[in-house]
C-alpha cells in the first residue's frame, strides 16, 4: 500500500522564529503559524476558526527564517507530519505532540501592506542533526517564446548582402 505524508500550509507567524544549533552545528528554528479558515454556516453567517501549527525548520532554512521572518509575517510551508513523544518530568506521564517538519519555505507578504523581500528558500531538514538541502529545480531549455541563442550572441551587420 502506498503512503503519503505531505503538508502544505499558508499562515502568519505567531512569534519571531527561535533559532538554536545542535551540538554538531546544524541550525534548527521553531516557528508557529496561525492559519485562518473562514466559511458561512447554514444560516449564511460568517464563521472563523484559527488553527495554530508548530513547524520545525532545519539547516539554511532555519537561518533564513530567523533572518527574514518576524511575528505577523506570512509564510508558505511544505513539509511532513512528525509525532514527538516524551515523558513529562512533572507528572511522569507520556506526552505527545504532532508537528510539521518544514521541507520548503517561501516568504509571503505580511498582510499589512509591506511586501518585504518576497523570495524564499527551498531545501530542508533532516532530523537528528543531519542537514539536507535540496537544490531548487532548474527549468530545462530556453523559456517558451524565446530564442535558444543568448542575447549577447546577436550581432547586427551594417552590410546587408543583397
Amino acid at each position: 500500500m502506498a503512503n503519503l505524508n505531505k503538508v502544505m500550509l499558508i499562515g502568519n507567524l505567531t512569534r519571531d522564529p527561535e533559532l538554536r544549533y545542535t551540538p554538531k552545528g546544524t541550525a534548527v528554528a521553531d516557528i508557529s503559524l496561525a492559519i485562518n479558515r473562514v466559511w458561512n454556516n447554514e444560516q449564511n453567517q460568517k464563521q472563523e476558526e484559527t488553527v495554530f501549527v508548530d513547524v520545525t525548520l532545519w539547516g539554511r532554512q532555519a537561518e533564513l527564517a530567523q533572518q527574514y521572518l518576524t511575528k505577523g509575517r506570512g509564510a508558505y510551508i511544505e513539509g511532513r507530519l512528525q509525532m514527538d513523544t516524551w515523558d513529562d518530568k512533572e507528572t511522569g506521564k507520556k506526552r505527545s505532540k504532532l508537528k510539521v517538519i518544514g521541507e520548503s519555505l517561501q516568504f509571503l507578504p505580511d498582510g499589512r501592506g509591506a511586501a518585504g523581500g518576497g523570495g524564499g528558500a527551498q531545501g530542508g531538514g533532516g532530523g537528528g542533526g543531519q542537514s539536507y538541502n535540496r537544490a531548487p529545480q532548474q527549468r530545462q531549455g530556453p523559456p517558451q517564446g524565446a530564442s535558444a541563442a543568448p542575447h549577447d550572441d546577436f550581432q547586427e551587420e551594417d552590410d546587408i548582402p543583397f
